[in-house]
């Protein structure tokens, strides 16, 4: 019932009527020719008749369809008909060892598998994500699965506002999430480790996240930042009042790249939407983003010394270099406001400034250094002027006195 492995090569010398027969018709009986030479099924060596049963090895095309001829699948029928090898240990080995085979079982706990088993043919089946003639392996750069890829294969149905309509759920997701930070490192930075739908919302296992599991999604990526939320008191009164936690201020598909502007208590602050303007928290809120700014504001003054020296022609490499560690300790900092700890915050900062103090002494060396070369070239430059005046009247004096 299932193919033996054989070379590709040996198949291209094998007679196979189905394809001589399609490549006679046009458009959407010729497509599937076209697609399946670059399928990741023919590549293994395997034929039509794998899928489809029948003899291709015979040129009548009542004999080529025999009685093992099976045709195309019933949509509701395709999670088991490619399930009929994708689901063989034994056969798979045959391809790809490390290939799961309970991708079926997984699928049928999906939101997709679960719709499709209560009758609904619009739930999602293994061709609609992975194609049918033309599948290419999820490590090809033009399989719909490879990972940035991903976001517009999901999109072709959910961000479909007609054929999303009976579902009652939203259909931006898609372009919610091209404008995030995510999106940004996948697409313009290339970054293939950026999460995608299924990283967040599983494959085969597809289905949407409870508030309980959100933050374990984001952990598995940002689990730092996740240790120490974990420390802070809204995790206990979010887990008491059911709040997801990461989302809650960070959003989910649309998650812009996270600012300072988003802690305190000026407008657009995300702190200021649980919290009023009497509440001791608020009120915490308001000293914490005080003090980052005023970290923030020393380090670029410190900053903006070093580039005037260097502008002027002073080497402040390891100022530079100083400066660093005390950005360093800003990006600890920004992350150690998740346990809302001001005095752990305020202990890091100070630590940070005494480095940035440190820089600022040198800086301002740095530009004495400068102004005392800008003065001696100034000085230099009269006493070599007077030179030239002293030598101009001397040689002007030579000539009067020269007999003519």
């Amino acid at each position: 019932m299932f193919a033996v492995l054989i070379s590709p090569l040996s198949l291209l010398a094998q007679k196979n009527s189905c394809i001589e027969c399609h490549q006679e018709l046009e458009e959407k009986l010729l497509a599937p020719v076209e697609a399946f030479k670059l399928d990741v099924h023919q590549k293994f060596g395997l034929n039509c008749s794998d899928c489809h049963g029948g003899n291709p090895a015979q040129e009548d095309i009542d004999s080529a369809k025999d009685k093992t001829f099976k045709g195309a699948p019933q949509r509701n029928k395709v999670p088991e008909f490619c399930a009929s090898c994708h689901s063989n240990s034994a056969h798979m080995k045959n391809f790809n060892p490390g290939l799961r085979v309970d991708q079926l079982e997984l699928y049928l706990t999906s939101r997709h598998g679960q719709l499709l088993r209560k009758g609904d043919a619009k739930a999602a089946v293994c061709t609609d994500c992975h194609g049918t003639h033309g599948i290419q392996a999820s490590s090809h750069p033009k399989s719909l699965t490879f990972p940035w890829n991903i976001p517009q294969t999901c999109g072709r149905c959910h961000s479909d506002k007609d054929y999303m309509k009976t579902y009652k759920i939203p259909f931006s997701q898609l372009e919610d999430y091209k404008q995030s930070v995510h999106a940004r490192s996948l697409f313009e930075k290339k970054d293939l480790s950026a999460p995608v739908c299924n990283d967040c919302h599983g494959n085969h296992g597809a289905a949407p996240p409870e508030v309980t599991s959100i933050a374990y999604v984001c952990r598995q990526c940002h689990s730092s930042t996740a240790e120490l939320f974990s420390r802070s008191p809204h995790k206990k009164a979010y887990d008491e009042m059911g709040i997801s936690e990461c989302e809650a201020c960070h959003g989910n598909h649309k998650i812009l790249p996270p600012s300072d502007s988003m802690l305190g208590t000026q407008e657009g602050a995300v702190c200021i939407q649980c919290h009023e303007a009497d509440s001791e928290p608020y009120q915490l809120a308001s000293r914490m983003k005080a003090k980052l700014d005023e970290f923030v504001s020393k380090i670029g003054e410190v900053e903006s010394s070093l580039d005037k020296a260097d502008r002027q022609g002073v080497d402040v490499g390891d100022p530079r270099f100083k400066l660093s560690e005390a950005k360093t300790l800003l990006i600890f900092v920004r992350n150690l406001t998740h346990t809302l700890d001001l005095s752990e915050v305020e202990k890091k900062i100070e630590e940070g400034e005494r480095k940035a103090s440190e820089v600022k002494a040198e800086g301002e060396a740095a530009l004495k250094e400068a102004r005392f070369r800008k003065e001696g070239l100034v000085i230099a430059t009269f006493f070599i002027l007077l030179l030239a005046i002293a030598i101009f009247l001397k040689i002007k004096q030579i000539e009067k006195k020269r007999p003519t």
